[in-house]
């Protein structure tokens, strides 16, 4: 028995990765679960307009962060801010006698609840006016979030142990010795994982709309490129886990590790604003936090396209990024099999 023992840990000590997944993923969840674990948003960004802006916004607390005053900024302009998110709470002060409304968007839950309640805590001076999501319903907010959460299941774990698995069988020796590019292999091995991917976001996306009454108010289009963008950034992260992994198991561990933070950190279990600003940082690194930004505006809030160039733009960047990384990295993994599988290859006359 003690022999056994013994061959377990002399095992899991040359196990590397599994050795990494034990130390690291209680590491991980420890400064999640400490720093970003808090629903309780302290500072929503304000803007005030109206005539009497400069008044409204001396008199505003916590958690209101004003942080443009415009006196001569009206109601429409508030509700464009709220809709490109250069905003999470507009007060709309009059010239007449009454209370201010505080325009809110509603499709960052927990910062509206924030802003509701502080706003009618504010014995009758603030009128609180919830957009994008009226009720504040979690499943508003939720199943945009959901789209790429999937997504990003299906194009990292499907595809980095779809790849091991040719990897075992000796696939990868047969392409080798064929006139194949290491891009071209690539972009054949998770097309069928892409439209996989689109398939899914689309009946998920469908079936949000109609169980839980989820508007669609924006582009299909601009969701359709953001998910894009996103599904060749993941699936790329699926190559390379692929690439450095010697077996499914591995694979499925590597997965995991990426997924975790990804949905801890992104923003659709814990607001983003409610984390500390190190654990907020380590967010921003992770495609899925700017594809929540995409969908929710485009699901929830009709946003332009104009707003939404910078997630656009880093979801792009880490797409290409990622997908070269994935393709040097795939070249160099097939370039030691190719001298073996030619050694091995038959001559056209039938003599080796």
């Amino acid at each position: 028995m003690w022999a056994m023992i013994l061959k377990e840990f002399l095992e899991l000590r040359r196990d590397r990765r599994t050795m990494a997944m034990i130390v690291a993923l209680p590491l991980v969840l420890l400064v999640v679960f400490g720093y970003a674990a808090n629903f309780r948003v302290q500072d929503v960004p304000t803007q005030v307009v109206g005539p009497h802006a400069e008044h409204v916004a001396a008199q505003l607390r916590s958690p209101f962060d004003v942080q443009r005053v415009d006196a001569s900024a009206d109601e429409q302009d508030g509700r464009l801010a709220l809709r490109a998110q250069d905003a999470g709470a507009v007060v709309v002060t009059s010239g007449a006698a009454g209370p201010a409304r505080v325009l809110i968007d509603g499709s960052n839950l927990f910062s509206a609840q924030a802003a509701a309640s502080a706003a009618l805590a504010a014995n009758g001076a603030l009128k609180p006016d919830v957009l994008f999501n009226p009720d504040l319903k979690t499943s508003w907010v939720m199943v945009p979030a959901l789209v790429g959460m999937i997504m990003a299941f299906i194009g990292t774990i499907i595809t980095a142990i779809g790849l091991v698995r040719e990897r075992q069988t000796g696939t990868l020796e047969q392409l080798a010795v064929m006139p194949f590019r290491a891009s071209d292999v690539i972009a054949g091995k998770i097309a069928p994982y892409f439209v996989l991917a689109a398939v899914d976001m689309v009946l998920v996306s469908v079936l949000g709309c109609l169980l839980f009454g989820v508007p669609f108010a924006g582009n299909a289009a601009v969701l359709a490129l953001g998910a894009a963008l996103f599904l060749f950034t993941v699936l790329g992260v699926g190559v390379l886990i692929s690439s450095v992994s010697q077996n499914q198991g591995q694979a499925m561990q590597m997965a995991l590790m990426t997924l975790l933070p990804q949905i801890l950190l992104s923003g659709m279990i814990f607001p983003l604003p409610a984390m500390a600003a190190g654990v907020r940082w380590i967010g921003y690194l992770f495609p899925l936090t700017y594809f929540n930004k995409v969908s929710s505006a485009v699901m929830l809030r009709d946003a332009p396209l104009s707003s939404l160039v910078l997630p656009l733009c880093v979801l792009a960047g880490m797409a290409l990024l990622v997908f070269t990384a994935a393709v040097l990295r795939f070249r160099r993994d097939l370039a030691p099999v190719a001298p073996k599988a030619a050694r091995t290859a038959v001559p056209a006359g039938g003599e080796r």
